[in-house]
């Protein structure tokens, strides 16, 4: 088996972006449609990277599965491990379209349905990096399974990666959000957060320093939390916090799929293994070339060569 350089697990659906540019979905009359869903932005992303990536996650048996099925495929995402299901539809999402974070409506179906025969030990341990978001693990089956296997692919030497994008209207209760994220951070895995995620998640705001230091006390080392059009903050266990300015672009056109444009890139410099530095500069690279474009990163752009 070759080598797998990212193992994208989680949610994958159909974006219903807002035309009306600044305005929230109440005042939004048209939408255009897209692929989305974090784990498969990272997935599409690094394939396209260059990187070798796999993409589990599960659709229904409808136009947008095929839709969803047809697009990995065009870029090179091996999608043999994605589930397709009769009995329910696939998941889409209703996103304002804003220069900040966007409003969402979640219609949620086949997504959670990940099982384990979806994740085999050959697999884990051919692969690099175990990725996730805290979208996924919101919901079983896909929680139950994900935590199991990241266990595996940790015990496996696998170093785990997760986007706590969390969001109350996803998850039952904050404290089973809380419990399921703690017990993910055991695993050591790379953790990319935003100021909103955690505003959501604490439900109040917090110093940048306590921010980290909650995730350092669960046994994570290195923490990213992006501050949107200020940049980035980085901390690593018993280092000084590294503070990198975001690249000044005149226009954004859209915001969704910006923090994974930036992880993508993190991903990427991390498995080419570049220093922290050197992985940030390429993740805020790659997240001002997606906030100029609507939906995602464009076709016909060698990102390799500008970014290295």
């Amino acid at each position: 088996m070759d080598k797998i350089d990212i193992l994208c697990v989680g949610e994958v659906l159909v974006d219903f972006i807002g035309h009306q540019e600044g305005v929230l979905i109440n005042e939004t009359r048209d939408y255009h449609r897209y692929l989305g869903g974090s784990p498969a932005n990272v997935a599409m992303n690094s394939t396209r990277l260059g990187l070798n990536a796999i993409m589990v996650a599960t659709v229904g048996n409808d136009g947008f599965g095929s839709y969803i099925t047809e697009r990995l495929t065009n870029v090179g995402i091996n999608t043999s491990h994605l589930n397709i299901l009769d009995n329910k539809s696939t998941s889409v999402i209703f996103v304002s379209r804003s220069q900040g974070t966007p409003d969402f409506i979640p219609y949620r179906a086949a997504d959670c349905c990940i099982y384990e025969e979806q994740i085999s030990s050959e697999i884990l341990s051919n692969t690099t990096i175990f990725h996730t978001t805290c979208f996924a693990l919101s919901k079983n089956p896909a929680q139950k399974t994900i935590l199991k296997k990241a266990q595996e692919a940790y015990d496996l030497g696998c170093k785990l990666s997760i986007d706590v994008n969390y969001a109350s209207k996803l998850w039952k209760s904050q404290k089973k959000a809380f419990k399921v994220i703690k017990t993910y951070c055991q695993f050591n895995p790379l953790i990319k957060i935003s100021e909103d995620d955690m505003l959501r998640l604490f439900e109040k705001e917090l110093p940048h320093e306590e921010i980290f230091q909650f995730f350092h006390d669960q046994g994570v080392d290195t923490v990213c939390l992006t501050l949107g059009s200020n940049g980035v903050k980085l901390s690593q266990k018993g280092k000084e916090v590294i503070q990198m300015p975001a690249i000044k672009i005149d226009r954004v056109m859209d915001s969704t799929g910006a923090g994974d444009a930036f992880w993508s890139g993190f991903l990427f410099a991390y498995i080419k293994k570049k220093t922290i530095n050197e992985c940030l500069d390429i993740a805020l690279k790659l997240a001002a070339l997606k906030l100029q474009n609507v939906g995602r990163l464009p076709d016909n752009i060698n990102i390799l060569s500008k970014l290295l």
